[in-house]
């Protein structure tokens, strides 16, 4: 009892720690949503143990078949990683390159992933279907890239902002959610992957994720006005 409690303070600790330093570190040069500090967010850091959301959204990535992929397509792989990301973030774009070759790789070695995007097309018309299309194939994606047009989806797990990241292990309970890295645009650390990277090799070689974890940091999901979650703060 007393464990958990001490956890739960640590984690709001550095939540308060990391959404100051990131956002003071956000590179003014990115323009749009991300270039001012005041549009930087943090995930929420739901708690761990939570059980993943069952989904079925239509894929825009030529390069799957199907018209929709569902998280029960995906039972015969131990872990599962979903990641809410776009096109247009800076923040999303900074790690792009860096996440392709981490799934790559982790697929190979028995990694399930998809990749959601939830932005209002409406207002960011770089993030609907027929650009995410273009963007999975442009960049090789190797995973599905699918399109919660609702909002439904991201809302189940209180999903926050991109790039947002939800590790599952194989009774799908949520063991790692948080950053890719340190790596932010405009803070001159290299883009590793290894705070993502050190959750899924621990599930691999049947080690315990640690739950010292930090929150993920960028653009906030473009909701469709008025249909804001109750944990979106502007």
């Amino acid at each position: 009892m007393y464990s958990r409690i001490l956890a739960g303070l640590l984690e709001k600790r550095i939540l308060r720690q990391i959404s100051v330093l990131d956002m003071l570190r956000c590179d003014s040069r990115n323009n749009g949503d991300c270039g001012l500090i005041a549009m930087a967010h943090i995930s929420n850091m739901d708690e761990l143990g939570s059980p993943a959301h069952d989904f079925s959204l239509p894929n825009t990535n030529p390069r799957f078949g199907g018209e929709t992929v569902s998280m029960g397509a995906m039972n015969d792989r131990n872990l599962l990683l979903i990641a809410f990301i776009c096109n247009h973030c800076p923040y999303v774009v900074h790690i792009r390159d860096s996440f392709v070759e981490f799934a790559a790789d982790y697929q190979r070695r028995g990694l399930a992933l998809v990749a959601i995007c939830s932005n209002d097309v409406l207002t960011h018309p770089d993030d609907s279907p027929e650009r995410m299309a273009e963007e999975a194939l442009k960049f090789g994606y190797s995973f599905p890239y699918l399109f919660d047009e609702t909002q439904s989806t991201a809302k189940a797990y209180r999903a926050a902002c991109t790039p947002d990241f939800f590790l599952y292990d194989q009774s799908r309970t949520l063991v790692y959610r948080g950053q890719y890295d340190s790596s932010r645009p405009g803070n001159n650390e290299p883009v590793t992957g290894e705070d993502l990277c050190a959750a899924v090799d621990c599930l691999l070689e049947g080690l315990p994720v640690s739950i010292e974890q930090r929150p993920s940091v960028g653009c906030n999901i473009k909701w469709k006005s008025g249909e804001e979650p109750d944990y979106f703060n502007v």
